[in-house]
């Protein structure tokens, strides 16, 4: 059975398309999980391509701070990816970056060709941070890093699956610990903001 895009919680913000995003507001304060040197490995030496088709893995950009999302072209979050860019642009040179996973799990709402994905990203969002080719990220098809991303437990204790679109996991700079965030926290949520600049590497 399909998980049903998630509803939520209280604040809605206007962005320019006119989309509105709806924003969570945590129960329970974010926690930083430590990472096993499996879980680890797993994130960051599990094979990976660009959208442009390029081998990589997210060992190439140890060292910084990441924003992992699951990202998609035709949803209500889709906005999103404004904000994803902007706090990309902020934080990039301290060492911080967005990196995205385009998914079609959640209502089949990233249909496109690796080309149709890059080319909607920059040219709606001006989006330069790194996007990856298309993953699972649930099921038995669930891509490694996200075997190892969905044992963290969100800010309600909970682990497992991911929900929907823009779920995020904020991995630190050493690759030792991790905290997620829900689909419907926005990329520019305080609580997010926090930890993200209390792990700056620069």
């Amino acid at each position: 059975m399909e998980p049903a895009e998630p509803e939520a919680a209280t604040v809605e913000v206007e962005q320019v398309t006119g989309t509105k995003v709806v924003a969570e507001q945590p129960l329970e304060a974010p926690v930083t999980y430590d990472l096993s040197e499996q879980q680890a490995a797993l994130i960051f030496d599990s094979p990976l391509q660009t959208l442009g088709g390029a081998e990589t893995s997210l060992a190439t950009l140890r060292g910084k701070q990441l924003l992992v999302v699951n990202v998609a072209s035709a949803c209500g979050l889709t906005p999103q990816y404004e904000m994803l860019q902007s706090i990309h642009e902020k934080y990039q040179a301290r060492g911080f970056s967005v990196v995205g996973f385009p998914c079609n799990q959640f209502g089949g709402q990233e249909p496109g060709t690796p080309e149709e994905i890059l080319a909607f990203g920059k040219e709606q969002f001006g989006v330069t941070f790194p996007l990856m080719q298309k993953v699972d990220t649930n099921g038995d098809k669930r891509h490694p890093i996200y075997q190892s991303l969905t044992q963290v437990k969100d800010a309600q204790g909970k682990a497992g699956d991911v929900m929907w679109n823009f779920e995020k996991f904020l991995l630190s700079a050493d690759g030792k610990e991790v905290t997620r965030f829900r689909p419907t926290i926005l990329p520019d949520d305080p609580q997010l903001i926090l930890i993200l600049e209390a792990g700056l590497p620069n």
